[in-house]
């Protein structure tokens, strides 16, 4: 496996978190400038240890990421992303502003198509150790609330991947994550915003919960 593209596949074709608004094409999005104003407290884990506990699953999985297979990996993965990943938030921004008009009954099966969307494409993505490390370097305030936690992605063999994760608190004061740039710029949230809201806009929230179930059973059984 290519790590590089690995990546880039799992955290930009990840077709869903973008920090809201831009297409596809424009999803590089700058990274905000560090901020001195203090992030809304978190009462359990800091930003930092909630990456941390993904990563340490996320390496036990793709350690024995083979043996497992696809629906091995997601069993595992699974308890870790819905734990570290505010993914009702994240189907929200992802939907843009048809989620505003979506009935209960509709938002309900948005969060599931795009939490087991964003499940399979871990467990599909990271299918093997190929002795790549995780590595948390620091965090740091970020200007539009919460926390950066800033990590690196260093391949066995290749260039290091920076990884950093914007976390915010959720409605009970824990640190749960909401986006991930790579290289600093690229906004996980941004890429997807721009094709799920175009496909609910354009084609209505069923279109989109379809669409969603179909790229996570594509991505299927390896």
């Amino acid at each position: 496996m290519k790590i590089n593209l690995a990546l880039r596949n799992a955290f930009l074709a990840m077709a869903a978190l973008a920090l809201f608004g831009a297409a596809s094409a424009n999803a590089a999005t700058a990274m905000p400038p560090a901020s001195a104003t203090a992030p809304a407290p978190a009462t359990a884990q800091s930003a930092s240890a909630v990456v941390r506990g993904f990563y340490a699953q996320l390496t036990s999985t793709l350690k024995q990421g083979a043996k497992l297979g696809f629906a091995g990996r997601y069993k595992k993965l699974e308890p870790a992303i819905r734990a570290a990943f505010d993914l009702p938030l994240m189907t929200k921004m992802s939907v843009g502003a048809s989620w505003d008009s979506a009935s209960l009954q509709e938002k309900a099966a948005l969060v599931a198509a795009f939490s087991d969307f964003s499940i399979a494409t871990y467990a599909s993505r990271f299918a093997q150790d190929d002795g790549e490390t995780f590595t948390v370097k620091g965090e740091k305030a970020s200007p539009s609330g919460g926390m950066m936690v800033d990590t690196v992605l260093k391949p066995k063999d290749g260039d290091p991947v920076s990884l950093d994760y914007l976390l915010k608190p959720d409605d009970k004061g824990q640190y749960r994550i909401v986006d991930v740039f790579m290289d600093g710029t690229i906004s996980e949230l941004a890429t997807r915003r721009a094709e799920f809201s175009s496909i609910a806009r354009r084609e209505g929230i069923a279109a989109l919960v379809n669409s969603l179930d179909q790229k996570s059973k594509q991505m299927g059984p390896s």
